[in-house]
């Protein structure tokens, strides 16, 4: 499948020139502000985000690219406390509901900024990134809108230079045109396969899985969530 030149999307409308703020964007940089950043805030820490949670640089630091309502990302912080971890979200309720969940679950390990994923290189430096999770994202339906798919080969380009070798992609959706549309977009990149099915619920992987809620939703419909890992290899590609 012939896939169209990946567009760069406008830039987010930043949080300090809405008009009338929520609760939620008040609470982004107020009540929130140690563990959450605006766009603006966001760039300052590019290439030193280790040191906003007291890592040293060798210390592992992973990605959600979309937290959706928080639940694997608080999931992730509390099972993973040895590692940090970043959300990435673009709505404010989503956003705070999120750093608040895994706040309350006692995890220390987790912030979250408010940014486009299609301009990562903006706030991450070269190979400050590990491991990357892509959990449901907008699957764009309508073929005119494939365009702005977040999976495009651009995007997979920059995301290697980002992540460091050993560090590994997850990507799940419960679309299978999306699917379909991404795993040829993932084996032309610099990443190699380490897992792909279409029913990760009744694959080997199944038990280390975490269902959202959202997730389950589907799982109730019995329709399959479409899964795979690509790696960034230490010897490279």
């Amino acid at each position: 499948m012939d896939q169209p030149q990946r567009i760069r999307r406008p830039r987010l409308v930043e949080t300090k020139t809405l008009p009338n703020p929520t609760e939620y964007v008040i609470a982004l940089n107020g009540k929130f502000a140690e563990w959450a950043y605006d766009e603006e805030r966001a760039k300052e820490h590019r290439g030193a985000w280790r040191k906003t949670y007291g890592k040293s640089p060798a210390d592992p630091l992973d990605l959600e690219i979309g937290t959706g309502n928080g639940y694997f990302f608080a999931h992730r912080a509390s099972s993973a406390a040895d590692r940090s971890l970043i959300g990435m979200e673009v709505k404010y309720k989503p956003l705070i509901q999120s750093i608040r969940r895994a706040r309350n679950a006692g995890a220390t390990n987790a912030r979250i900024v408010r940014y486009d994923a299609s301009c990562l290189e903006d706030i991450f430096a070269d190979e400050e990134l590990n491991h990357v999770f892509i959990h449901h994202p907008d699957p764009w339906p309508r073929q005119r809108d494939w365009k702005h798919r977040l999976i495009q080969p651009e995007f997979l380009k920059i995301l290697w230079g980002l992540m460091r070798p050993g560090s590994f992609i997850n990507f799940k959706t419960d679309s299978e045109d999306y699917y379909d549309w991404a795993l040829p977009i993932f084996e032309a990149s610099q990443f190699q396969k380490l897992r792909a099915t279409r029913d990760l619920h009744k694959s080997a992987w199944a038990t280390e899985n975490f269902i959202t809620h959202f997730e389950s939703l589907f799982l109730q419909k019995g329709q399959p969530i479409f899964y795979c890992r690509y790696e960034k290899s230490a010897t490279g590609r």
